[in-house]
């Protein structure tokens, strides 16, 4: 079966996230370099795997769309603490093996960083099992990933969580972004997605853990889900997710109630606006 080249000069460039089958024609261009998830005949070169194109400089990777997430030094990470243990925690990232985050590794406000007798023994009123945390990859150590919380990351609250595939994930200048609609999404590159409220640009997450759980306006709620129910028909149509192509399907999905947007028709019909 003849596949379409998709590096052909008349490609628009947004083709750079399209899904491709096994054995489907990636480019004919001999000037790539193959990567993972690709293979070379008839100096042809030839997806190995059902997934998502991607090219850096001249290399060209395919990620396969049911792996887990790999990471990456620098990446942002929506995670869910699953341990507490001496000096740290153990964070579900969506990879084989749960992350790992050290005291030390924690940047409070002012700048300190926690890693005295002290901070240790009171290490549960930070984070404990079930908070989901935004963070940010910082090292690798014996093939287990290490992480560190900035300024602007912390624990989350007052929001709604989904998970996609990380192949999904288009990589952005900045995945923590508010939205046109009044809503503030975490695009994890591990696939792991977290809606919630406008927040304010001074505001450090790590000050939630110290405000108690409130209520959210009927009105804003129904935005979140409608965001929420939007990425969920990208993800069902294999569709790159980022703030912009959000907003697209957005404003397309308004003229249906927020219980109809999952709809296979429902779908088909406010993703058209992507640029294929």
């Amino acid at each position: 079966m003849n596949h379409p080249n998709i590096n052909d000069a008349n490609t628009p460039t947004t083709v750079q996230t399209q899904i491709i089958l096994p054995g489907q024609t990636i480019t004919t261009d001999t000037d790539y370099m193959r990567g993972h998830g690709t293979y070379e005949t008839n100096e042809e070169l030839i997806g190995s795997v059902a997934g998502v194109v991607e090219r850096v400089n001249k290399l060209i990777t395919v990620r396969p769309l049911n792996s887990r997430y790999n990471g990456d030094v620098g990446d942002i990470v929506v995670g869910r603490v699953t341990e507490v243990s001496q000096s740290r925690w153990k964070v579900d990232i969506n990879t084989r093996q749960d992350a790992v985050l050290h005291l030390s590794s924690i940047n409070m406000r002012g700048g300190i960083r926690r890693r005295t007798v002290a901070d240790r023994l009171q290490m549960r009123e930070y984070f404990v099992e079930q908070d989901l945390i935004v963070c940010e990859v910082a090292k690798f150590y014996d093939e287990q990933i290490s992480l560190q919380i900035r300024k602007g990351h912390g624990k989350l609250a007052n929001g709604l969580f989904i998970s996609v595939s990380p192949a999904l994930i288009k990589r952005c200048p900045s995945h923590i972004q508010r939205l046109t609609c009044g809503v503030t999404v975490f695009l994890g590159n591990n696939g792991y997605i977290w809606i919630t409220e406008p927040t304010e640009e001074d505001q450090e997450l790590m000050d939630l853990d110290e405000q108690p759980k409130k209520v959210i306006a009927l009105e804003l709620r129904q935005k979140i889900v409608r965001v929420r129910n939007c990425i969920m028909a990208l993800a069902k149509k294999f569709l790159a997710i980022y703030p912009e192509v959000i907003m697209l399907v957005y404003k397309a999905s308004r003229s249906y109630d927020v219980k109809q947007l999952l709809e296979p028709l429902v779908i088909d019909q406010i993703t058209k606006v992507i640029p294929r």
